[in-house]
């Protein structure tokens, strides 16, 4: 390879850097400029000091660290900028970030539009929200979710065979909700209201993570966009109740009752948009903003912990049963899902290659007390279906624990063998994301197998 062809080559490399770190909205063209000039000191330097110019950039870009910290370094130093790229389409020097930010706009307003209208369809074949709680229970996930996964499809670029798996999915989740002819009063009905957005919201994954499919890194960003994705759908409900009380007292004072308006209109129509647009938020705003989740789970992790170990203490006093009734046993299954959202996103706020610290402890004494109730309910199901038999809500019960239990149990091992440093931080990462199949397969199993094997109860 000549002179040339080796500055050529290295020049690729710069363009190729340039057009990636072009793509943070933080990072306006002078601050671009000023990181390339700076990478291009180093490669000169490493070049004088006998290295190969390919081999002396990458060694100049590791040297710079992460990128992703670069930038908020930036925006730090530059705060003024975060109040202006928190708006809608945002304002950079970047035209293609500019274009790509409307686009991704145009899109998402595109889809909230069709989530909403999809809560009205229905409504044209005589159902209504007041009467037919029965359809809208178990179709509620299929109404607004499918728009929300066409949103990360389209911002994924997915090719036709994600597509068609995508929609596949959502189809069988349209069958499973209404081929089988359940009363309103059936315990199925509830279940498949509970597991079916739960098996959709994993399609959903599935469109997130469209563009590397394989990557355990992409499905630990899905783990934390769920995460984020909740707390900006929870602002946004907040939200939505303040406008609802200010419409009330605003219309009404005026002697118009806009009562029909909000509970048929825009509480329904606004909680299946509000889908679509918390996930373009998160999409929108992760790279501007530190993220949300991993913050909240360093404050509650502590608290958790603490009430857990005060259930535990309070049970082995007083040695009263659980009550194993289906309020009971959704809120101990909520219990439990809620410590492996504070494990997981207390791993995606930390650096891996820390050693453990007094966090890490705490961490494993939460899993450790959750493990414990989740066997004490275990126990307790067991014994009442052993003695009164089984039910749909009893066996879906049973089944949610166990998959949890072996979650719970096997995390507790990799937690305490990083805490004593004989399992790196890395093994946690891999189990839980290559676990999240496990949770799918099991709520499919709950809304496709159940009615028919219970008799449609």
């Amino acid at each position: 390879m000549t002179a040339q062809d080796g500055q050529d080559e290295l020049e690729a490399q710069f363009a190729q850097w340039r057009h990636y770190v072009q793509r943070r909205r933080e990072l306006r063209r002078p601050d671009t400029e000023e990181l390339e000039d700076h990478l291009r000191g180093s490669v000169d330097e490493l070049v004088a000091a006998g290295l190969r110019p390919d081999e002396a950039f990458l060694v100049a870009v590791k040297r710079m660290g992460s990128l992703d910290e670069l930038s908020r370094e930036f925006a730090r130093e530059h705060s003024e900028r975060l109040w202006k790229q928190l708006v809608l389409t945002g304002e950079t020097d970047n035209p293609a970030a500019d274009s790509r930010s409307r686009r991704d706009l145009t899109a998402m307003v595109v889809c909230a539009v069709g989530a909403a209208a999809s809560v009205k369809v229905p409504e044209l074949f005589g159902m209504s929200l007041q009467d037919d709680a029965a359809f809208y229970g178990p179709n509620a996930g299929l109404l607004a979710l499918p728009w929300l996964a066409a949103f990360l499809a389209w911002r994924r670029r997915a090719t036709r065979a994600v597509i068609g798996v995508l929609f596949a999915l959502f189809a069988l989740g349209a069958v499973a909700a209404n081929a089988y002819p359940l009363a309103e009063d059936s315990q199925s009905v509830v279940l498949t209201s509970i597991h079916l957005p739960i098996a959709l919201w994993l399609v959903v994954g599935l469109a997130y993570v469209a563009d590397d499919l394989r990557s355990s890194r992409r499905r630990m960003d899905f783990i934390r966009f769920t995460g984020e994705w909740f707390v900006y759908y929870v602002l946004i409900a907040l939200g939505g109740g303040v406008l609802t009380a200010f419409t009330f007292q605003t219309f009404e004072a005026i002697g118009i009752s806009p009562e029909g308006f909000v509970s048929q209109w825009l509480v329904p129509c606004g909680a299946a948009a509000a889908t679509v647009v918390a996930g373009w938020l998160v999409e929108a705003k992760q790279s501007v903003v530190e993220n949300i989740a991993p913050v909240l789970t360093r404050l509650f992790t502590p608290l958790f912990t603490a009430a857990l170990l005060a259930f535990l203490v309070a049970y082995a006093w007083t040695r009263a049963g659980i009550d194993v009734e289906r309020e009971a046993l959704i809120l101990f299954d909520l219990l439990l899902v809620v410590v492996l959202g504070l494990l997981l996103y207390s791993m995606s706020a930390r650096d891996p290659l820390a050693p453990p610290g007094l966090f890490d402890k705490l961490q494993f004494a939460l899993v450790l007390s959750a493990l414990a109730i989740d066997v004490l309910v275990l126990v307790e199901i067991t014994g009442r279906i052993t003695e009164y038999g089984t039910t749909p809500n009893k066996a879906a019960a049973l089944g949610e624990n166990v998959v949890l239990l072996a979650n719970l149990a096997w995390s507790a091992w990799l937690v305490l063998g990083f805490v004593r440093g004989h399992k790196p931080f890395a093994a946690l990462e891999r189990w839980q994301t290559n676990y999240l199949p496990v949770y799918a397969v099991w709520a499919w199993i709950v809304v496709l197998v159940f009615p028919p094997v219970f008799n449609y109860l």
